[in-house]
Order: C-alpha cells, then structure tokens, then sequence
C-alpha cells in the first residue's frame, strides 16, 4: 500500500497531517509519534538524528511513497541524513520566516519555537536570507509543546502560560509570529488572545500540504479519488496518547503502539 509518512516527536505534527488530509483527502496516511523521546527539542541533535533516521527508515518500509518531517527540530537536525537513507522524496518543515518577512507592516516580528529550533543554524539561515531589514524577536518556548501533549488547548493553566512566553513579543511591538513549532497551531486560539490584537500567526503546514501535493502530482504518484485512512502509531502509550490524538484530530482515531 502506498502512503503518506509523517513524524514527529509527539502529536504537534498532527496539525501537518490535517492540512495534509484537506488538500489530498484520497491520501492514505501513517502518522508516528515518537512519543517516547518527546520532545525533540529538548534533546541532544545527535539523538534526534537518530531518532529521525529510525522513523525514515519504518515509515519507506512501511510503505511509504514520500514521508514528511512534521516536525522543526528534527528538520534542522537530519533533513539532509533522512534524504541520504530513504529512496522516497522528504519534505521537511522550516519555520515560515520568509512569509512573516514579507507580510509584516511594523517591520518587526518573532519566532516562537523550541529551544533547540531557536538555536539552529537552520533557523539563523532562514532569518540571515529572508530577514535581514526586520527586527526578528527569536523566542525559544521551552515546556509550551509538553502543554499541548498534555491536553491543555483551552485553560486557565494555558493563559498564564502564554502570558509569561509572549511578553517579549508584545513589549517589541511584533505584527507576526511564526509558529516554529507543528504543536503551537492547535493552541493559536489562545496564542492570539494572549498576543492581542493586530499580530497575526504565520503557520508553514499549509505551504507543507501544496509541497507535498506537488511532489506526488510530479511523480505520479496522487491517490485516486476515495476517502484516505489515517493509521497513527507511537512508541509511547496508547492509552495516554490515543485521547490526545482524537481530541487534536477531531474524531476517533485508532493508536497503536510501535516498537522502533
């Protein structure tokens, strides 16, 4: 059977999957959460390489026709490795810089993202080519992705939160913020109360969703017309993740555990 590979370090990546699935609804999706190492970004990026190249390596196995890194850590840290050892075309996620560059008014804008995405020389590139005449606050958001894997989306617990991290933000009077994080889309509601009026959320799972539908039309390889599954996997607990999963997907949702 051939599929659409998507991973990442926990259920943030899901946000990709669901644009993934708008776009392409006849595509069959295996999604992994490697719930067990979750977060990346909070992880050495010689585990996430190997971490990365693991999942590649099960999802072509598993029958994948192309595979996604839905996740900014582990595309920063083994982009190019996952391309070197799987035969099926990668497409990794880059915070949306260039577009909040370009769509900004005040000339200033932030990153939110996690530690280790913030210090990335993926990221000080995007930001050197694409945002050199704008002031770039670079906001490193340690724990916020652990809140969403927690089920906080809507909670008082979530608002102070949000209060602290987005201070620097605000106080520098930013116009866009970059989701530099596939887990922060599900908290944008939020997000936005939290930044005020005026700022808006820039997200790269829609530009991830036209990448991918490009490269299957390419290659020849779109699904016919249908209704595409969603298979998801982790190598954590179903039990904790499986509510996650369907509360973040928006039904019920099968979550079996892999071993990997």
């Amino acid at each position: 059977m051939a599929l659409v590979g998507i991973f990442d370090s926990g259920v943030g990546g899901l946000s990709v999957a669901r644009e993934i699935r708008t776009a392409l609804p006849a595509e069959d999706l295996l999604y992994v959460a490697d719930t067990a190492y979750c977060p990346y970004g909070d992880r050495p990026d010689a585990q996430v390489r190997e971490r990365a190249l693991t999942l590649g390596r099960y999802l072509e196995g598993a029958g994948a026709k192309l595979i996604v890194v839905a996740c900014n850590t582990a595309t920063g840290a083994a982009l190019e490795d996952v391309r070197a050892v799987v035969k099926v075309p990668v497409v990794g996620l880059e915070p949306a810089v260039k577009i909040a560059a370009r769509q900004t008014r005040a000339k200033r804008i932030g990153v939110m993202s996690t530690t280790s995405t913030s210090r990335s020389e993926r990221l000080a590139r995007l930001i050197r080519d694409h945002a050199q005449e704008v002031q770039v606050v670079n906001l490193p958001c340690p724990g916020l992705a652990d809140l969403v894997e927690e089920g906080h989306l809507e909670d008082g617990h979530l608002d102070r939160r949000l209060e602290e991290i987005t201070r620097p933000l605000r106080e520098a009077g930013v116009d866009q913020v970059v989701l530099g994080c596939t887990h922060y889309a599900f908290v944008a509601p939020a997000l936005a109360r939290a930044l005020g009026p005026g700022v808006e959320l820039v997200d790269s799972a829609p530009a991830i969703a036209r990448r991918v539908e490009h490269l299957l039309r390419e290659g020849g390889l779109l699904a016919a017309s249908g209704s595409g599954s969603l298979r998801v996997f982790t190598t954590g607990s179903p039990e904790k993740v499986g509510p996650a999963v369907e509360r973040l997907w928006g039904g019920p949702v099968s979550v079996d555990r892999l071993e990997v």
